[in-house]
């Protein structure tokens, strides 16, 4: 039987080359740089421009009136060899260590209490973020009557249990202690809300099978739950030091009645002077605006190198 011939197929039409569009260039997007250009404009003058008009001004001298005088790297010079500075920074690091170490381990254990909590779990994590909202200066003058020698409630309990009262703000440890104490109360809870998400992207499952192979609660938080919170633990440490090493309006509101001279003197012999309170002494109380802005840079710089050692220490135990 004779087959039919077979027909070639004639093969599909080409595909038309895509349009080639004119390269557009960048103002043709002008609509969309004008909608994101406030942000900038004021980070512009704001942010970078007193940035870099401190930089300048730490090498000169200048009283915020006069002419500026050019001083090269004299500022800096003597920012080394200034003993009040260095004490500055040893009272920021003791004020730092009494607040940071003990309100990490308070933040930690009231977010493993939350997170377990089966009722009022809101009510709880509103009533533990709310001193992070509160007015620092209310804080302070409700903390310098806590402190206070003759009617402070730390020397009423001190005597309820048969001990001596304490100057707490006359005295170079009661002073830090002071606020320290301010402190740790202002961030525990801002911190165990942080914790708290943490703790929360943890899996069930983990825990499930740790309770199966017979770990208890304690076993269970220091095998799971803090190799898994690290990330977010090195975070709040890191965040720590930061505003740590900035304090400035704590000290300055609860001792600014217990010196004469100046409200940034951080209290009797400076027990409580920090380092951003004695940029602010250097610049305001001396109108030495030049040496100021070296502080600050001086500042700046203990700040990196911490945070930056925090990192190192928190990264190093997580390889180990």
């Amino acid at each position: 039987m004779a087959t039919a011939p077979v027909l070639d197929t004639p093969p599909p039409p080409l595909a038309e080359p895509p349009a080639v569009h004119p390269k557009k260039g960048i103002l043709s997007y002008w609509r969309l740089y004008a909608a994101i250009s406030p942000f900038y404009l004021l980070f512009l003058a704001f942010g970078l421009i007193p940035v870099g008009f401190s930089l300048y001004l730490s090498f000169h001298r200048w009283d915020g009136l006069g002419s500026m005088e050019f001083a090269g790297l004299s500022q800096y010079r003597y920012l080394i060899s200034d003993s009040q500075f260095w004490d500055s920074i040893g009272t920021t690091l003791i004020i730092w260590a009494l607040a940071t170490l003990p309100m990490i381990f308070l933040a930690m254990v009231t977010a493993v209490m939350l997170n377990s909590a089966v009722r009022f779990k809101n009510v709880y994590r509103f009533a533990f973020f709310l001193p992070n909202v509160t007015s620092i200066v209310a804080v302070a003058i409700i903390f310098g009557s806590v402190f206070s020698t003759n009617f402070g409630l730390m020397n009423a309990l001190l005597e309820a249990v048969g001990l001596d009262q304490v100057a707490w703000l006359n005295t170079p440890w009661g002073i830090r202690v002071a606020i320290a104490t301010l402190m740790t109360w202002q961030w525990t809870g801002y911190n165990a809300i942080i914790f708290l998400a943490g703790l929360q992207t943890i899996p069930g499952e983990l825990y499930e099978a740790a309770r199966m192979d017979g770990a208890g609660p304690v076993q269970t938080f220091f095998r799971i739950t803090l190799p898994m919170m690290r990330p977010v633990l090195l975070f709040v440490l890191v965040i720590s030091t930061v505003t740590g090493l900035q304090t400035f309006s704590e000290p300055q509101v609860l001792l600014q009645t217990t010196d004469n001279n100046s409200s940034f003197a951080g209290g009797p012999g400076h027990s409580g002077q920090t380092m951003v309170l004695y940029f602010f002494q250097q610049t305001f109380d001396n109108n030495d605006f030049g040496y100021g802005a070296a502080v600050a840079w001086g500042i700046f710089l203990v700040v990196i190198i911490f945070s930056i050692i925090n990192w190192r220490l928190v990264q190093r135990r997580g390889e180990d």
